[in-house]
């Protein structure tokens, strides 16, 4: 679909201020819940760009040729009117609160950048990408009016660049670089070697993170770990991890493991 309802989920990033027991009140999720809700109209907007600027060479992909616009479906025009009109309700979201919706500000026209240039330069490609989750993490936090905890922030940072490795690395296994350009920047070693540095980089901001929740926040660090062992395994053993939000919402290993990791999380914020 053209506005992309899958990928959705990735605004829920907006929701980790809540992991704070100190915001969670009714207040701050309606505000966080108007938050998430701008997140996908923005996203979907960015989508629609980048599916009219991509769309000649998503029609010699095999995975993205049967996109609206590429398919002929949708027009580029019908498309354009579309992310306007969702631009649009963004501004009368937005309003005059610019201190409020920053994050959500800065987030458009860098992933504007990103889809029409920034994605085809190899490295950049991640950073920006992940850069986008960490404006996410940030609008929830600046939503309730708060600042999110600096290792919080680094591990987010590094749980996104490490999801899109995944990513990258199964699109060279398929044959991708005629559609991803930037794949011409990268090597199945190069990958490899990032994704075990990243891994690493996620479990040291994790552990700092963990450490400064609670006297107890520790004990969450076994779910960490044992999640970056199941997605490296999805990713070397089973060449997964081309769709992130499939990998992270459909493999029950990982659900499982995400709900004690919360509950754990949550009880030692709440009698740490």
């Amino acid at each position: 679909m053209l506005l992309r309802p899958g990928q959705w989920p990735k605004n829920l990033v907006v929701l980790l201020a809540l992991l704070d027991p100190a915001l969670m009140d009714w207040r701050a999720a309606g505000r966080l819940g108007v938050a998430v809700g701008a997140f996908v109209i923005a996203a979907s907007a960015v989508y629609v760009l980048n599916d009219i600027a991509d769309r000649e060479r998503d029609r010699a992909s095999r995975t993205k040729r049967h996109r609206p616009i590429a398919a002929g479906r949708v027009t580029p025009r019908t498309a354009a009117l579309l992310g306007v009109l969702l631009l649009g309700v963004l501004a009368v979201i937005v309003g005059d609160a610019l201190t409020t919706w920053w994050p959500l500000l800065v987030y458009l026209p860098l992933n504007l950048a990103y889809s029409f240039g920034l994605k085809h330069v190899p490295l950049v490609d991640l950073f920006v990408v992940a850069a986008g989750f960490v404006l996410r993490l940030v609008q929830g936090y600046t939503t309730v009016g708060a600042r999110p905890p600096g290792w919080l922030v680094l591990c987010v940072l590094s749980v996104c660049l490490l999801l899109v490795l995944g990513k990258r690395r199964h699109e060279l296994l398929a044959g991708e670089a005629a559609h991803r350009p930037s794949l011409a920047g990268y090597n199945q070693h190069l990958v490899d070697a990032l994704l075990v540095l990243t891994a690493a980089a996620t479990l040291v901001t994790y552990l700092a993170y963990a450490a400064t929740v609670s006297a107890t926040g520790l004990l969450t660090v076994p779910c960490a770990l044992f999640a970056l062992f199941r997605y490296l395994q999805v990713v070397f053993v089973d060449s997964g991890g081309g769709n992130p939000v499939s990998v992270l919402l459909r493999d029950r290993v990982l659900l499982v493991n995400a709900a004690l990791w919360l509950l754990l999380l949550e009880g030692s914020q709440l009698h740490g």
